[in-house]
């Protein structure tokens, strides 16, 4: 038995570079057969996968301990866990365009998709292990894209929407603008909006834009809102603004107005403080006084400050002067005196 197991140790740790290190399997090598949908017909627990090229290559998509990667193990109360202590089994990650992408299969049926960095050492808790060489692009994205259905748990849902937006491939982009519309339900459109935002750089602004443009749901041009802060791209920004002024939504226009102010800068303090003076929505100009505390000190402060003083809306001036005194600031605090001993 020791044996086999070196064996199989052996056959993890010196696998190419197109291919992870897996311990405690029983590892099988195979070229791509054409076809992925029937390795899912497995009736005993077991694991498949391959590589697919990745737009993020610095994403270390694996298990830490203490800060340290220190590699994964797949099976246990189906969650990943780490494999060992980051003392005795240090693992440093490259920068590399490559990804994992790995399906539990059981009882003829999908179970989970999991996302790792290729040099992500995995235990597979002494399952089959099929790994895959060579899967073309359009082969993986089609079959993931047929695991994103309703009928589907939600890990083999995220996990599916993960792996498209993570794909460096351009088609990844038409296939989240997919999962993002209706029909689709709602959970299946979030996941695919925040990715939008979060991985798919230039291409997922004109589809979040179009989602605040045209979606009639105000839960779903939120999330596109929020997409767009987590999205590094400046005309992400301008999208920002565009909403904080003109959704029909007070929720959707207060959220906008909250994610620019994390985002600071002259153009976000000045949008919030027009909410202020223009919104037709007394909550949503409560909302923008407390996105302007959310500034940076030496620009939010002033700002309260002249609102304190100057806003006509007694409820709106009070929230002025309730993040003034939460602030702390000296600016703030001698105003505040000021007022009180005239």
């Amino acid at each position: 038995m020791k044996q086999i197991l070196g064996i199989l140790l052996l056959a993890g740790s010196a696998l190419g570079q197109d291919r992870p290190t897996v311990t405690n399997a029983q590892f099988e090598a195979r070229a791509y057969p054409g076809h992925l949908k029937s390795l899912i017909d497995s009736d005993s627990p077991s694991w498949f996968g391959y590589a697919f090229t990745s737009s993020r290559k610095d994403d270390q998509s694996c298990c830490y301990s203490n800060n340290t990667v220190c590699g994964c193990r797949l099976e246990g109360n189906g969650e990943t866990h780490i494999t060992g202590s980051s003392s005795q089994n240090p693992v440093k990650l490259e920068g590399t365009p490559l990804r994992a992408v790995l399906f539990r299969t059981e009882h003829h049926s999908l179970e989970r998709v999991n996302i790792y960095s290729l040099s992500c050492p995995l235990d597979a808790g002494g399952l089959p292990f099929i790994w895959l060489d060579k899967v073309p692009s359009s082969d993986s994205l089609a079959f993931l894209s047929s695991l994103a259905v309703p009928a589907a748990s939600e890990k083999v849902i995220d996990g599916a929407i993960l792996a498209i937006a993570q794909h460096e491939d351009r088609a990844a982009d038409g296939l989240l603008a997919r999962f993002s519309a209706a029909p689709n339900p709602d959970r299946t459109r979030e996941k695919a909006i925040f990715w939008l935002g979060a991985a798919r750089g230039d291409a997922g602004i004109p589809i979040l834009k179009s989602l605040i443009a045209q979606d009639p749901s105000d839960h779903i041009r939120d999330k596109a809102v929020f997409a767009l802060y987590v999205s590094n791209r400046p005309e992400a920004t301008e999208e920002l603004l565009t909403a904080a002024k003109n959704d029909p939504s007070p929720h959707v226009r207060e959220q906008a107005l909250f994610w620019l102010a994390q985002r600071a800068g002259d153009r976000a303090a000045a949008a919030i403080v027009n909410a202020i003076n223009n919104d037709p929505d007394t909550h949503v100009k409560e909302r923008a006084v407390f996105a302007l505390s959310q500034l940076p000190k030496d620009e939010g402060i002033p700002k309260l400050i002249e609102v304190a003083r100057n806003q006509r809306n007694p409820e709106v001036q009070k929230k002025a002067f309730f993040w003034l005194g939460q602030s702390h600031d000296p600016r703030a605090l001698a105003f505040i005196e000021q007022v009180l001993t005239r």
